[in-house]
């Protein structure tokens, strides 16, 4: 019997979304390959999605704009100052497992006014509001919403064929999604390692939606926690986007479809490492209604873990990861929320 070593894990599996348009034997080994990477991996490198280089490179070219401007420039956007969580958050200001994360980041979402929660309503609603934009870039804007669009559809199509793939009804969770969908984009730069040595870019967690698409560089620094419970890197691939399932996916499964433990080791000395990752997830008030498929016998139940509860009302899984992640906008505006220590 030969030992798993971890050059078995040197890459994710790859899937071809354009599959899915060369006909039934073309699409057919597409889902056969994406059923085994969900389930059995939790993560792939997508290509064949459609989007562009010049869709690209207008994203990035707004993005390292942003992080080029003076520091004063970026703090006007602190998210300290958001009861929505949106804006700018300093190297540092954000936490995964308690422990600090070592990189910078401007956090957007769908722009839509603010909804404050009434008497009896969800507080998940604070997480609906308007985006900060640096008024010195007015080009950013228009950029970031066009991808938050851009992979909305990506995802809408690769979620159908996810479905499909494993017997369920592709439109089951057109519901939740549409017009009050609540897609979630961060622009993140990873500075270097930090002065102490720790080298956390962002600790080991699950990501709490749908799908999340992920554009890095070519710096490296993504690991993956796979079956053998180590973390391993995720070589970057030219135009690919690296995909993982969040938790409502697993909960939704009862764990057939896993979620899957993820990492950032920071780049070595002073080099940058700049990601896109795109979280697409579904109204805040959508309760994920277990999805009917006929592999649900061998489901094996979803991930136990009393630190982090998963629920399937998307806001409240969302709102559970925002007021940890963010400790100092979450006590000037939500303290109320807060568990005691």
């Amino acid at each position: 019997m030969t030992t798993r070593t971890a050059t078995s894990y040197h890459q994710l599996p790859i899937i071809d979304l354009s599959a899915a348009d060369r006909g039934p034997q073309a699409r057919g080994l597409l889902h056969a390959q994406l059923h085994s990477a969900a389930h059995d991996v939790g993560f792939f490198q997508l290509v064949g999605h459609g989007v562009t280089r010049a869709e690209t490179d207008a994203l990035l070219t707004a993005m390292r704009a942003f992080f080029a401007l003076p520091e004063a420039d970026r703090l006007a956007l602190d998210n300290v100052g958001s009861p929505h969580f949106r804006g700018y958050t300093r190297t540092g200001d954000e936490r995964t497992g308690g422990a600090r994360d070592w990189r910078d980041q401007l956090d957007i979402g769908a722009e839509r006014p603010a909804r404050i929660p009434g008497p009896g309503e969800p507080p998940y609603w604070w997480l609906q509001g308007p985006n900060q934009w640096p008024a010195a870039l007015p080009g950013l804007r228009t950029a970031a919403l066009a991808w938050i669009d851009r992979l909305s559809a990506v995802a809408d199509r690769l979620l159908r064929e996810l479905l499909t793939a494993i017997g369920a009804p592709a439109d089951f969770y057109d519901p939740v999604f549409g017009a009050h969908a609540h897609p979630h984009l961060k622009l993140v730069r990873y500075p270097g390692s930090a002065a102490d040595g720790a080298d956390q870019g962002v600790g080991a967690h699950k990501d709490y939606g749908f799908l999340t698409l992920l554009l890095q560089d070519t710096v490296g620094g993504l690991q993956v926690q796979r079956e053998d419970g180590r973390f391993h890197d995720v070589p970057p691939i030219e135009g690919a986007f690296v995909v993982n399932l969040g938790e409502l996916l697993e909960v939704a499964t009862n764990g057939y479809l896993v979620a899957t433990n993820h990492r950032v080791v920071s780049p070595p000395g002073a080099t940058e490492r700049f990601s896109v990752p795109f979280f697409y997830n579904p109204r805040l008030d959508a309760k994920v209604d277990p999805l009917p498929f006929p592999h649900a016998s061998a489901a094996p139940g979803i991930t136990t873990d009393p630190s982090n509860p998963l629920y399937a009302e998307y806001g409240y899984n969302e709102l559970k990861g925002k007021l940890r992640a963010h400790p100092l906008a979450a006590e000037r505006h939500h303290s109320g929320l807060l568990t005691p220590a």
